[in-house]
């Protein structure tokens, strides 16, 4: 336990450093942990004797993750001197992923399209949503604002706090027993509570958006990020394992604690872009 709350505490730490070190230090930040993320899900899927191309998955994901960064930082309009050509970088990522295909061509195993598939979903399923997390900073188009980003991972932790102690307090339905045995209809519901309260409290402290937006984006945290954990715990099973890694101490892996971000990010993007634009 001890081991669990110093690891938690560092950890929290860092990432709330992230946010105010400034929209350098946040996007590589990010970076390095959708690439860990990858590593980590390239590692798990091994494990089921499935052979990703380890080494042109983290190029790929590196450059995906720069074009969308860039992408954002270009649509700042206070940077009015950034000149570099985003567009020629996003034309080169077909031909860098296409080495994916091509690679497998000089390995002599089995089934090669499920090595190569797997390569593709590690990206998709572990950088993506961290690509749209870091656009969350520039979703209003009005230059780096760390605010969203933060009441997002604000909102996520106490959606996972509130529903594990409604949980434990008040759970006696099943969720998903089949993939998460611990998991209920009470708990999941006092998550999604609590965590519309925190957003609540933030609406008077961001004026970003009103506090119907702010809520909304709680509510969608709370069930889009519950199904992205259900997600990974049925990914889990299916290669019988309990943790996705050990890099985190008592906590388990970085998809492990990430797991929520990575369904309901693309989401609350999705929600914010339409209704701040």
């Amino acid at each position: 336990m001890k081991t669990r709350a110093i690891t938690g505490l560092f950890f929290i730490a860092v990432m709330l450093g992230s946010f105010f070190a400034g929209h350098y230090v946040f996007a590589a930040f990010y970076l390095l942990l959708s690439l860990l993320c990858l590593q980590e899900f390239y590692k798990l899927v091994k494990q089921a004797g499935i052979n990703p191309n380890v080494g042109a998955g983290i190029l790929n994901a590196g450059l995906l993750y720069v074009a969308f960064a860039l992408l954002s930082y270009s649509s700042d309009p206070t940077n009015v001197g950034f000149t570099f050509p985003v567009n020629k970088l996003v034309f080169l990522l077909p031909v860098t992923m296409g080495s994916i295909l091509a690679l497998e061509l000089f390995k002599e195993q089995p089934n090669p399209f499920t090595h190569i598939a797997y390569t593709f979903w590690g990206i998709i399923f572990a950088v993506v949503p961290f690509c749209f997390f870091h656009a969350l900073a520039y979703v209003g188009h009005s230059g780096f604002n760390f605010h969203i980003p933060l009441a997002f991972m604000l909102m996520l932790w106490a959606n996972d706090t509130g529903a594990y102690l409604t949980g434990r307090w008040l759970g006696r339905t099943k969720l998903f027993e089949r993939h998460s045995p611990k998991k209920t209809w009470e708990g999941f519901i006092g998550g999604v509570l609590i965590s519309a309260v925190v957003a609540f409290i933030i609406s008077r402290y961001y004026p970003e958006m009103s506090w119907r937006n702010w809520v909304s984006m709680a509510i969608i945290i709370g069930v889009v990020g519950t199904t992205g954990d259900l997600v990974e715990s049925m990914f889990k099973r299916s290669i019988n394992i309990k943790d996705s890694g050990g890099i985190l101490p008592g906590h388990g892996g970085l998809l492990d604690r990430f797991d929520g971000l990575l369904l309901a990010c693309p989401v609350v993007f999705a929600y914010l872009y339409f209704v701040l634009n």
